[in-house]
């Protein structure tokens, strides 16, 4: 967000509807228990779909460090296709996947198992941003595992270490700026999301890009709809940073001990 938007949402949410200061617009969020749960839920989906993008990118960026730069540059095609294509084409193409007829049900069928519900839920919503955010979690990783001296693995097991060892004490620590910045983009770019939630999500998954929507086009009120996203962006802001600091200082003792 550019400093003059940033500026504007700020000075609107101090604002009343017709134009006099107030802080009636933060007193209302931080005083209502719904929209603090929102603000947690949103928080949580932001986190999941972290950890989602980290367990199912850290072995896919190393499988595709060993790789040919021939087979990396195929396979590295097939993860950012998701992001050529339309969000809104993606999330119904989840939609058809996870819906009662798809073929996942279908293959619970064939199996003669009940399908659960996975659409509408929490559920549905992390797995369509997975989907969607893998990308910005991978490409990081390749990043810092790219830069790993590969002299050092074949050292540590010439002293006698185990592979495991040597992935728990050297790939994994020198790979950590690439998790922190992966972790951070993802987090950021998925508590903002509004299409893929409200798509996947439907009316029983409600995430703050909902509401700042619906408070600016369909209440008209847009004073509270700048308080909302401004509280989004100063939370968000304060646990990027905590985050960054903590995994910094956790690699710097571990990579440099």
């Amino acid at each position: 967000m550019r400093k003059p938007q940033l500026f504007m949402l700020v000075y609107n949410s101090f604002r009343t509807q017709a134009g006099a200061p107030t802080l009636h617009n933060y007193t209302r969020f931080l005083g209502d228990s719904f929209y603090r749960d929102v603000l947690w839920h949103t928080l949580w989906i932001g986190a999941l779909t972290t950890l989602g993008c980290l367990v199912v990118g850290y072995p896919f960026a190393v499988y595709l460090r060993g790789r040919s730069p021939r087979a990396r540059n195929y396979l590295s095609l097939v993860l950012l296709s998701p992001l050529l294509i339309s969000m809104v084409t993606r999330a119904y193409g989840w939609l058809v996947l996870l819906g009662p007829k798809g073929p996942i049900a279908d293959g619970f069928h064939a199996l003669g198992l009940d399908a659960p519900k996975m659409l509408y839920n929490d559920t549905a919503v992390v797995i369509g941003m997975v989907h969607v955010m893998l990308a910005y979690m991978v490409l990081p990783l390749m990043g810092s595992l790219d830069r790993i001296d590969p002299a050092l693995t074949p050292a540590a097991k010439g002293l006698g270490a185990s592979g495991w060892t040597c992935f728990w004490r050297i790939t994994v620590p020198l790979s950590l700026p690439g998790m922190l910045a992966g972790s951070l983009i993802v987090f950021s770019l998925t508590v903002s999301s509004f299409v893929t939630p409200a798509i996947l999500g439907g009316p029983t998954v409600k995430l703050m890009p909902y509401f700042v929507y619906t408070e600016a086009t369909s209440n008209l009120n847009w004073p509270y709809a700048a308080a909302i996203g401004f509280v989004l962006i100063v939370v968000t802001t304060i646990l990027t940073a905590v985050y960054a600091r903590l995994l910094r200082g956790r690699g710097g003792k571990e990579v440099f001990a």
